[in-house]
């Protein structure tokens, strides 16, 4: 449920900032503003529709800001502060404030103003989206047919209850385009997941056993829709469309009955290929091209199959500056193959001492990783590590804060939490630390043996398989005694 704070009015915010707005209806930029409850610091850095940086912004002294943007551009903007990310949908003659609690930043968030009213249903969808897409696995036991037909069902009921809205005022059709978007968008995106969950490993080959009508929706897609770019629901469609279509070329090559392998060469190779053909819109296609290479080069590959992977990869980007970051991860991925030592990397105990990653190992250990900004991950992943101790209780729990200049929130985190205390570190450089450890994502952990050794560069505590991982590690390496 949406949390609703007391919002202060427009035109206040307006005055405390000292700021007169034109009621004019002949202009070509908007306002955009709010205040943050509990920031995480003072700065707000605002995006335009292309993704880039319109302006570094400060709060004042209330924690408030007001911006005007000229010769504004109609779409999705977006902004993000203290490591989280949302959208706001502007048109000309907005003036669109926000505010918002850092400590359930998406569900604290409502808008007032001019524009106001499209910004809220947009933030609903997207949290209506988020409940939806996290009972998906729950859903995903259900047979094709019954699948097919409960999503088109939901989907309707949504489109119904949206066009309902729209009966009691006019808006504009860039909203009604969005809104309609990221609700097909997230019931195709669904569907695209659904055989990858329904039929496992072993049985992906009947992905081409799907209803006949199960895929109509592909005969409308618009694989360039530049103004719905930074829209979640649109990029979670085309990444599990890619993965989707690629499996059908895996069995073009693949024995019929042979077990689906997500990390062959081939079958992320096939990815680009898909990409690289579908797309023509570069920002579109550029962005996918690096997050497929991303997630392939950071699984645990040879150094060779990685080199391959980074020479097609920049083959058919046109991005440079993703061809740069790409270069450094496969550089620095180097440095993480299993029997090398983890990088020294200085780090800062709750008691504010520095010590030095090597020097804190002494068992074999997991080390994970966790965001302030990311509430249910950093109390999904202790609560799973707590499990896991009970598991493997020759094993040691390293927990690793990625914030930068974050302490107050960091320290105050553990304490509500009681997460112990001993094993919370948080880098002395985080930003230099992530790029070195290749943490391009939250639930990314490291196993290492008593000497610092890497086992394994790259694992997920919360996959189903990860304990069967590191049993089958630490046998492997006369660490733990078989049971």
């Amino acid at each position: 449920m949406l949390t609703r704070f007391l919002i202060l009015s427009v035109v206040l915010l307006f005055s405390a900032i000292g700021c007169k707005v034109s009621t004019s209806d002949e202009r070509d930029y908007a306002f955009v503003g709010g205040e943050i409850i509990n920031p995480k610091n003072k700065n707000i850095i605002l995006y335009n529709t292309e993704g880039k940086v319109v302006d570094s912004l400060t709060l004042d002294v209330n924690n408030r800001f007001i911006f005007k943007i000229e010769d504004l551009e109609s779409g999705l903007y977006s902004f993000t502060h203290g490591g989280e990310y949302q959208l706001i949908l502007l048109e000309p003659n907005d003036s669109v404030m926000f505010r918002l609690n850092t400590y359930d930043f998406d569900e604290s968030l409502v808008f007032t103003g001019v524009g106001a009213r499209k910004n809220n249903y947009l933030i609903e969808t997207y949290l209506a989206n988020e409940r939806e897409e996290k009972k998906l696995m729950r859903y995903s036991k259900m047979e094709p047919e019954r699948f097919n037909k409960f999503i088109e069902e939901r989907r309707t009921r949504e489109l119904t209850k949206f066009h309902n809205f729209l009966e009691d005022k006019q808006e504009s059709e860039l909203f009604k385009s969005i809104i309609e978007a990221n609700i097909n968008y997230n019931s195709y995106a669904d569907k695209e997941i659904y055989p990858f969950a329904y039929f496992g490993s072993n049985k992906l080959v009947h992905i081409k056993d799907m209803p006949e009508d199960f895929y109509a929706y592909r005969n409308e897609i618009d694989y360039n829709a530049i103004n719905l770019s930074h829209l979640y629901s649109y990029n979670r469609f085309l990444f599990s469309h890619i993965d989707n279509l690629a499996a059908h070329v895996y069995y073009e090559n693949n024995p019929y009955h042979s077990k689906f392998d997500r990390h062959t060469m081939h079958y992320n190779k096939s990815k680009l290929d898909l990409i690289d053909s579908i797309i023509t819109d570069e920002t579109i296609k550029n962005s996918l091209l690096k997050y497929k290479t991303r997630d392939y080069v950071s699984h645990n590959h040879t150094e060779a199959d990685a080199n391959e992977m980074l020479n097609y990869f920049l083959s058919k980007s046109t991005n440079e500056e993703d061809k740069t970051s790409m270069k450094e991860l496969v550089s620095s991925l180097k440095l993480l193959r299993q029997g090398n030592l983890i990088p020294n990397l200085a780090i800062i105990n709750y008691d504010d001492s520095e010590q030095n990653l090597k020097s804190i190992i002494e068992r074999p250990t997991i080390i994970y990783f966790w965001s302030s900004n990311s509430k249910m991950q950093y109390r999904n992943s202790h609560y799973k590590v707590k499990s896991l101790k009970y598991q493997f209780p020759d094993v040691d729990f390293v927990s690793i804060n990625l914030n930068s200049n974050d302490d107050k929130s960091w320290r105050g985190i553990i304490n509500n939490y009681d997460f112990p205390k001993d094993k919370e570190y948080k880098f002395k450089y985080p930003i230099m630390a992530r790029k070195i450890l290749a943490v391009n994502y939250l639930n990314k952990a490291i196993i290492v043996n008593e000497n610092a050794m890497i086992l394994h560069p790259n694992v997920n505590i919360f996959k189903s398989d990860f304990a069967e991982i590191l049993g089958n590690l630490l046998q492997k390496k006369h660490l733990i005694a078989k049971k």
